[in-house]
C-alpha cells in the first residue's frame, strides 16, 4: 500500500513527458502485482508512451518475442521467474539489446546490483518515486545500449598513473594474465581492486567470455550455494524456475569473488570442491555440471588471521593464492594524486553536466593532506560533491567538503563495551570502526557487537560508502 499512496500523491503533480516522445515510445512492464502494474502503465500511458503489462516471466516472453519494445521495466521477483533470468533469456536468445531497469525491494538491491553488472541499464528500489523513474526512462531511451552479446558489461575508463609503486603492480598483472593462476588481489577498500581484477581478465585468452564479479559478503550460508552454482526448480520453496549459477553463466570465462574473506565458512568447502574439480552441482541436483571459469579473489581482510581464527579455511586460500597482488593504499601513490583529480572532475562533469575545469593550488594542498582512508572511492566521491558544489570553472577552498577524520589513536584505546553500537550516533560509530578496520566489514561488524548483515543495512540506511 505505501508504493501505491506514494505513487498517487505524486501523480497529481505535473509530469508530462510527451514532449520527449515524438513518436511513441514501447515500454513493457512486468510486475506481478496488478494494482501496481496497472498504475504504472497508466502513468506511462499519461505521458505519452505505449505501455504493455506482463505479470509472469513466461507472458513477458511471448510479448518480447511478438513486439519490438524500446524499454523493459522488471520486476525482480515473478511468480515463475525473475527479472535477472528474463535479462538473461533477452540477451542471450533474442540477442536483443534494448535496456532493462529493473525494479526491486531494499533487501534485493545488492542482487540488483548484480544485474546491472550483467548487462541491465539500471535499478530502482521500491517504493518507486515517479520523479526518479521519470529520468531513469528518460536516459535509457536516450542511451545508445551496447551491451554485447553474452551481456558483459564494458570496462570503465579508468586513469592508471605512472608512480613507480602502480607501474610494478601493472608489470605483474601482464605476467600473470595470460596464465591460468587463479589470483589473488590484496588491498584495502576503495583501491580499486575489481579494476585490477578486470585488467586480468582482459589481457587474458579469456577476454571474450563473460567477467561476472560476486559479492561475497553479501552472501548468507543459505543464498550462497543458489548464486554460486544455481538451482533446479521446484528444490527449495522460492524456486520458482531453473537458474544458473554464476560458475555456469562465467563459462570460458571469469569468475571475480570479491570480499572473498567475508564468504561464509559453510559454503567454503562447496567452493574449493568446485574450484579443484572444475564442476559444480546445482541446488536440487543429482548430477554435476562441468565448468570452465578462471578464479579472481579479492579481499582486504587479512587471510591468514582468519584462518587462524579458525573463519577462512587453509586449503581454499592456497587455491585462490597461486599468485597474489598487492592494490597500494592512495597515501602511498600520492605521486598520481592529480591525475586521479582531475580525472574525477572530469567523470563528475560528464554526470553533473558541468565544465569545472581543474582546482586551486589551495584547494589541492588541502586535499593531499588528508588521510584517504576510503581511498580512491572517497577521492571520487569528494570531487563529485566539489564539481556539484563549485560555481565557477575552478575548484576553490570554499567548494571542498568539512573533512571529519575520526582519531584513531583515541579509538584504539577504547574497550569492546565502547564501540558497542548505540542509537544516539550510529553513523559516526559505524563510520569509525570502519575506519579502524580499514574497510574491512567483518571486523568492524565485530568492533560494533552486530552481524554483517545488519552493518550492511546500516550503511545503506546512511549512505556509508566507506
Amino acid at each position: 500500500m505505501e508504493i501505491h499512496t506514494f505513487f498517487i500523491k505524486r501523480n497529481v503533480e505535473v509530469w508530462n513527458l510527451s514532449y520527449f516522445c515524438v513518436m511513441k515510445r514501447k515500454i513493457l512492464i512486468v510486475e506481478d502485482d496488478p494494482s501496481f502494474g496497472i498504475m504504472i502503465q497508466t502513468w506511462l500511458k499519461k505521458n505519452g508512451y505505449e505501455a504493455d503489462l506482463s505479470s509472469r516471466y513466461e507472458e513477458a516472453k511471448i510479448a518480447i518475442s511478438s513486439k519490438h519494445y524500446d524499454l523493459i521495466l522488471t520486476d525482480l521477483r515473478l511468480p515463475d521467474g525473475d527479472g535477472i533470468l528474463l535479462m538473461s533469456w533477452v540477451r542471450e536468445k533474442i540477442k536483443s539489446k534494448v535496456p532493462i531497469i529493473v525494479m526491486t525491494g531494499y533487501a534485493e538491491v545488492q542482487t540488483a546490483v548484480s544485474a546491472m553488472k550483467l548487462g541491465a541499464f539500471d535499478y530502482m528500489k521500491k517504493p518507486i518515486n515517479p520523479s526518479v523513474l521519470q529520468e531513469k526512462i528518460e536516459a535509457a531511451l536516450a542511451s545508445e545500449v551496447e551491451t554485447p552479446d553474452d551481456f558483459q558489461p564494458q570496462q570503465k575508463a579508468m586513469v592508471k598513473g605512472n608512480s613507480p609503486v602502480i607501474q610494478r603492480l601493472y608489470r605483474h598483472v601482464e605476467l600473470v594474465a595470460p596464465t591460468r593462476f587463479s589470483v589473488l588481489i590484496l588491498g584495502e577498500s576503495g583501491t580499486g581492486k575489481e579494476y585490477v581484477a578486470r585488467m586480468i581478465h582482459e589481457f587474458s585468452p579469456r577476454k571474450d567470455f563473460p567477467f561476472i564479479p560476486v559479492d561475497c559478503g553479501s552472501l548468507s550460508k543459505e543464498l550462497a550455494p543458489s548464486e554460486l552454482f544455481g538451482h533446479l526448480k521446484g528444490s527449495f520453496t522460492s524456486a520458482v524456475a531453473n537458474k544458473k549459477g554464476v560458475f555456469e553463466q562465467a563459462k570460458g570465462g571469469t569468475v571475480f569473488l570479491d570480499e572473498v574473506g567475508n564468504l561464509p565458512y559453510e559454503v567454503q568447502m562447496q567452493l574449493l570442491r568446485a574450484l579443484q574439480e572444475q564442476k559444480v552441482r546445482p541446488v536440487g541436483s543429482a548430477s554435476d555440471i562441468n565448468v570452465d571459469v578462471r578464479i579472481i579473489a579479492a579481499t582486504n581482510e587479512n587471510i591468514e588471521q582468519a584462518i587462524s581464527e579458525g573463519r577462512f579455511r587453509q586449503d581454499l586460500y592456497h587455491r585462490i593464492n597461486e599468485f597474489s597482488l598487492t592494490v597500494p593504499p592512495l597515501r602511498e601513490r600520492m605521486e598520481d594524486f592529480d591525475e586521479f583529480a582531475h580525472f574525477f572532475i572530469k567523470q563528475a562533469n560528464e554526470e553533473l553536466m558541468k565544465d569545472v575545469k581543474g582546482i586551486s593550488d589551495e584547494a589541492m594542498s588541502v586535499l593531499k593532506k588528508q588521510r584517504w582512508n576510503g581511498n580512491l572511492r572517497e577521492l571520487r566521491n569528494v570531487m563529485r560533491r566539489c564539481v556539484l558544489f563549485a560555481e565557477s570553472d575552478t575548484i576553490e577552498m570554499d567548494d571542498l567538503p568539512v573533512f571529519v577524520q575520526p582519531d584513531l589513536s583515541y579509538h584504539a584505546e577504547k574497550s569492546a563495551d565502547d564501540w558497542a553500537l548505540r542509537p544516539e550516533n550510529e553513523k559516526e560509530q559505524i563510520i569509525a570502526a570502519l575506519q579502524k578496520a580499514r574497510g574491512n566489514k567483518t571486523v568492524a561488524a565485530k568492533l560494533l557487537q552486530i552481524d554483517r548483515k545488519t552493518l550492511y543495512n546500516k550503511m545503506h540506511l546512511y549512505g556509508i560508502e566507506l
